[in-house]
């Protein structure tokens, strides 16, 4: 077996997945709404990772290819035939803090349940804090697409939360 150039040292390894864990066990727990699902996508991924040769250009261009390639992942785990029930959202734990940000069990249950383009942009543009023509090179879509996206997900949350619930930080 011939030594491959590109392998990464522990440290290097280390140092991403102290990077992305957190935002790789959010994204698989808003799609398969189960921590040890979340625990398993999240080893997955990097499972991938350490059997990729993906170069990274920078640390955002990491950062996509995590939420990508995370997303891809659950959504394969989703289409499997054994993966045919789901946990109802108002069963799931209150997660207290994302991102610096409260989010109270209501909003979580709610985006949870949000179909799956609305909740994913959603999660893009506010937790994760893409634009929409980041979040439209990653997902393939139109910018228009994204935004109607967003707003129809803001009016599916306002009308069910009743109030201004999704401000974007902006530091």
């Amino acid at each position: 077996m011939e030594s491959n150039s590109l392998l990464r040292t522990d440290k290097e390894l280390a140092e991403l997945y102290q990077r992305h864990v957190d935002v790789v066990y959010r994204l698989s727990y808003i799609y398969l709404k189960n921590p040890a699902d979340a625990e398993d996508a999240v080893q997955s991924v990097f499972i991938k990772l350490i059997q990729s040769q993906v170069v990274f250009n920078d640390h955002e261009h990491e950062k996509a290819w995590f939420l990508v390639t995370t997303r891809n992942y659950c959504k394969d785990v989703l289409k499997h035939w054994w993966k045919s029930r789901r946990v109802d959202a108002k069963s799931l734990p209150e997660i207290s803090s994302w991102n610096g940000q409260e989010a109270s069990g209501k909003m979580l249950a709610r985006l949870l349940s949000l179909p799956e383009k609305y909740k994913t942009v959603l999660y893009l543009y506010y937790y994760e804090t893409y634009s929409i023509k980041e979040i439209s090179e990653m997902i393939g879509y139109k910018e228009s697409t994204i935004q109607t996206q967003l707003a129809r997900g803001r009016q599916l949350l306002k009308a069910d939360l009743g109030g201004n619930y999704l401000e974007r930080q902006t530091d």
